[in-house]
């Protein structure tokens, strides 16, 4: 756990009684705590390769061949990738400050002139502070509006009040609404042109910054509303959704080095979602697992488990997300492995069943 502790105390010794003003100052800061940059660490395991920024880029090369494609944020461009958009189109970006529900607002308004926004905030601030001004004001009108929404569910340790870890049960309910939980860069990149042709508004679970590359490796390619074998097996299914199919991919390649071969499915839309693929996988011998980074409750578990009841067929899937409560701070390598989303956990989690 060598890169997945928090910060740590110094323990140097005191300035000594004749110190100069620099000495001190030297001393007082070794014995400050060390900084980390855990609790904002990337969600790559090691060896994944990463792409910086894909949304901001994905969305310049759109607006390149679209000149209705319009940017906002609420106070969070650099924290979303929209500062890529906004340094190449400074006429088509637009700072709302922190407003959620202004920038929801103005985002509804520049949709029913024609144009095609996307507007940017955290996830934790898209759906507890705005969401009656995205039902309102974009679903019940089925606007063509794009939020686009960074930190969801445990990809930051900041605890609570950035953590949206149910922000997919918040809004699986509202009408017209399509919900985007993307893998990786391929997804994001493959995902931004098709989210901007979707009718009506469409939620994204935003991985931004240096995003895992993962997908190019299985022969993929996003279809919104389509789940995805990536990656066939006999002996385990997994059906996974976000950052957790690139976890699904890794531990299943760490199970194969012990003869467990897992087949994969991403499901990259979580609403409108294919109920037929995945119950297809499903609804076999093999034991099957559903891995997400959200609660266990109103998310991909759910969805999975309202499509395999109303079909009557009565099989038994094991969930791998977060708990129903609010979760810790701290480093967030730490707390992937505390919640079972590590690749570690998912490998040990199977192996487990398998014994049972």
């Amino acid at each position: 756990m060598s890169n997945a502790t928090a910060a740590t105390t110094s323990t140097s010794n005191a300035a000594p009684e004749s110190a100069t003003p620099a000495q001190e100052e030297k001393a007082a800061a070794e014995k400050a705590p060390l900084r980390s940059a855990a609790m904002i660490a990337s969600i790559a395991d090691p060896g994944v390769r990463t792409t910086m920024a894909p949304f901001g880029h994905a969305l310049n090369a759109l607006a390149a061949t679209d000149d209705r494609i319009v940017g906002l944020t609420a106070d969070l461009g650099k924290y979303t990738d929209m500062h890529i958009f906004a340094q190449a189109n400074p006429d088509r970006f637009y700072e709302m400050g922190m407003a959620e529900q202004v920038m929801m607002m103005a985002a509804a308004g520049m949709a029913e002139v024609g144009l095609i926004p996307f507007a940017s905030t955290y996830s934790v601030f898209a759906t507890r502070r705005a969401y009656d001004f995205i039902c309102l004001d974009m679903a019940e009108p089925n606007l063509n509006v794009n939020i686009v929404a960074a930190l969801p569910g445990l990809t930051t340790g900041y605890g609570p009040s950035h953590q949206a870890t149910e922000d997919i049960a918040i809004l699986r309910g509202m009408p017209n609404l399509t919900i985007f939980d993307p893998c990786d860069a391929v997804d994001i990149e493959q995902g931004v042109p098709q989210l901007a042709a979707t009718p009506g508004p469409t939620y994204t679970r935003l991985l931004r910054g240096a995003v895992p590359r993962i997908l190019d490796d299985y022969d993929y390619a996003l279809e919104l509303g389509t789940a995805r074998v990536v990656r066939p097996g006999q002996d385990v299914v997994f059906v996974a959704s976000g950052l957790m199919t690139m976890r699904a991919l890794l531990a299943a390649e760490e199970l194969a080095k012990d003869g467990i071969d897992v087949s994969v499915v991403h499901c990259a839309t979580i609403k409108p979602f294919d109920a037929q693929t995945v119950v297809r996988e499903i609804d076999t011998d093999r034991p099957a697992f559903t891995l997400e980074n959200h609660t266990v409750v109103g998310g991909l578990f759910d969805s999975v488990a309202r499509s395999l009841i109303e079909r009557g067929i009565g099989r038994r899937v094991t969930p791998i997300g977060l708990p129903d409560e609010f979760l810790d701070a701290g480093a967030l390598p730490t707390l992937h492995e505390k919640y079972g989303l590590a690749t570690s956990e998912v490998v040990a989690r199977v192996k487990a069943t398998l014994k049972a």
